[in-house]
């Protein structure tokens, strides 16, 4: 059954997924852009080197640098964008699994349809046939009534015939006399 009204719009409304936001702005200050070139060249590390000679066994330590910060508003784009494509496709994959369950009910629905007009068919044929027979079965008690004199006409006929040999026996036996 298909969906109609509210329903069609509601699976309308689930099959188009939203934009992905443009910018993400999570500072109340926005952050100017630093060029990988140039994070690069402002925020290369210092390193000490440890000397050739040797103070009583001490060694230098180097100095801790933190990596640089990725751009967070980068980073959130890219996931919102991902996230978007990956919701779209699912969307996308759950609209095509409605849209095959709609062709399916129409294919079934087309199927019982054909069977209900070959079942009202069927009922028709059945109907005529029995009123035909109604109609046949007079004749038919006609064949059973002849069939049943035939058999008592054949008993009447063997008997007679068993009758009409005695009788030739007989008739034999006195003219040999």
């Amino acid at each position: 059954m298909a969906a109609t009204g509210e329903e069609a719009a509601a699976m309308d409304s689930i099959c188009k997924a939203p934009a992905p936001p443009t910018d993400l702005n999570l500072t109340a200050q926005p952050e100017p852009r630093k060029d990988a070139a140039t994070s690069d060249a402002t925020e290369t590390p210092k390193v000490k080197r440890p000397s050739n000679n040797n103070e009583g066994g001490v060694e230098t330590a180097e100095e801790a640098t933190e990596p640089a910060e990725p751009d967070i508003n980068e980073l959130c784009r890219d996931m919102f964008d991902k996230m978007a494509v990956f919701l779209q496709g699912e969307l996308t994959a759950t609209c095509e699994d409605y849209k095959l369950l709609e062709n399916m009910n129409k294919l079934t629905s087309l199927k019982y349809m054909e069977m209900k007009d070959i079942s009202i068919n069927i009922s028709r044929n059945l109907q005529d046939l029995n009123q035909k027979y109604a109609g046949l079965q007079p004749y038919l008690d006609q064949i059973n009534q002849i069939e049943e004199q035939v058999t008592a006409l054949e008993q009447a006929a063997y008997k007679l015939d068993t009758y009409s040999k005695k009788l030739e026996a007989k008739f034999k036996k006195l003219e040999k006399r």
